[in-house]
């Protein structure tokens, strides 16, 4: 902090000044907030010195700790050359060597890199690609999307037409275009086998009817997220991408927050062997160290793109900071590390870990459900009066040195990838006890 700046400046100016996000304000803080200062392999630490583990990675961005050294010293190398340079007219080297290693790790067909700067602008890139392509195809009446309910894609006003969580989209809706809207197997309601069948003849019976107005379907692949870490039966994604198929619907796969090893591999799409024609990027691209997103797409997409300058087909969409040279390399420190480190096959132990350290909290009387896949844990709570109990399970977890946050009754686990056993297993513990205390009106 800057010489003579005290923690109770640092607090008093914040509450001064700083809007935060997906936080009511009049309310900010609920306690005294936590300022964080620096960071050390999986903990932050705050300005009074106090370590917390990074349990939701930063916003689910980190992969391999804070401070990574491959990373750091990919970022200072990069400062030594140039920090920024547009692709509007020029390209960069950073740039071309991570669209060429990521066309390389990404599903077979996927040859073409958009970069943007946000996993919202990512989706945004992707579902104007999907419009302007059908328009350019001749086939401009096919110009509707369709998503799944409580489908979460970003907070741009594409994204959020997109979006289906109406705590989120709601008030905005007089801004957004009409999305078809499909039910999820994944809504704890349907966690059945008829539940299933019934999703996936909703959605049959909307591609049969609908498909000639149907540019494409988007969906976070196998896990929805920000709905409160819904898991998709198996089978699912893939019985979408052949819908998609057979109706000639594009399909978009929001890996946003499934990409890079969170759910087990590199990517979701990868453990159905489903080849979307549109795959959004972000997150955990960098390792959680900068902002960079890509949208991924197909060489038949792209071509339709392509013409004379006088045709117009041009994608007029760009961001300032587009393939910004600092993020790229990041980016491919990032990737190399998940080679030389074996990452997803290191971090296997410990997703087996934190499945066996749930076991015991699954059997508590207040938890509902609890819900897993990879590196994304979801722990449904009973809060019938409304008290927001998952709130205050984080806000107990926070005095056990643990940094968690809620999404409504769900607590979200979200470590790093490199997470080890033995942590995972104290998260686990940490969590079953702190639920304990909230239930007995302990802080």
């Amino acid at each position: 902090m800057g010489e003579g700046v005290t923690h109770q400046m640092l607090v008093d100016w914040d509450l001064r000044h700083v809007w935060h996000p997906f936080t009511q304000m009049q309310s900010w803080p609920d306690d005294q907030p936590v300022i964080i200062q620096s960071a050390e392999g999986h903990y932050l630490i705050d300005d009074l010195g106090r370590r917390y583990f990074d349990g939701v990675s930063s916003l689910w961005v980190n992969v391999h700790g804070h401070r990574k050294k491959e990373i750091d010293d990919a970022i200072r190398a990069q400062l030594n050359q140039v920090a920024h340079s547009t692709l509007l007219g020029l390209a960069s080297i950073p740039s071309i060597e991570l669209a060429h290693r990521l066309v390389s790790l990404s599903p077979e067909g996927l040859n073409r890199v958009f970069y943007s700067d946000s996993g919202s602008t990512a989706v945004e890139v992707a579902l104007k690609i999907a419009f302007q392509y059908w328009k350019q195809k001749g086939r401009p009446e096919k110009r509707e999307f369709v998503a799944l309910q409580e489908a979460y894609h970003g907070d741009t006003l594409g994204a959020v037409s997109a979006g289906g969580i109406d705590l989120f989209h709601n008030i905005f809706h007089p801004l957004l275009f009409p999305v078809r809207r499909i039910p999820s197997p994944g809504a704890p309601a349907r966690a059945t086998a008829e539940g299933f069948a019934h999703c996936l003849e909703t959605a049959e019976q909307l591609f049969e009817k609908e498909h000639a107005r149907l540019a494409a379907l988007i969906i976070e692949p196998l896990v929805q997220g920000a709905a409160g870490i819904w898991v998709h039966p198996p089978g699912y994604l893939t019985a979408l991408s052949e819908l998609c198929r057979r109706y000639d619907v594009l399909l978009i796969c929001d890996e946003v927050a499934t990409g890079f090893g969170r759910t087990g591999s590199l990517f979701a799409v990868e453990q159905e062997d489903v080849r979307p024609d549109l795959l959004c990027i972000a997150k955990g691209l960098t390792g959680g160290y900068l902002p960079l997103a890509a949208t991924l797409a197909t060489d038949s997409v792209f071509s339709a793109f392509l013409g004379s300058v006088d045709e117009k087909k041009t994608f007029f969409h760009g961001h300032t900071y587009t393939g910004n040279p600092l993020a790229c390399a990041a980016a491919l420190a990032n990737l190399a590390l998940f080679e030389s480190e074996q990452t997803l096959k290191r971090m296997k132990p410990t997703v087996e870990a934190f499945k066996d350290g749930w076991i015991k909290v699954r059997q508590m009387k207040q938890v509902s459900d609890v819900r897993q896949r990879g590196l994304m844990m979801g722990i449904e709570l009973k809060d019938p009066a409304g008290k927001r109990l998952a709130f205050q399970v984080c806000q107990a977890l926070r005095d056990e040195g643990i940094l968690l946050r809620p999404l409504g009754n769900v607590v979200v686990v979200m470590p790093p990838l490199s997470t080890r056993i033995e942590e995972a297993q104290w998260i686990a513990s940490s969590v079953g006890q702190a639920i304990e205390k909230v239930s007995r009106g302990e802080k």
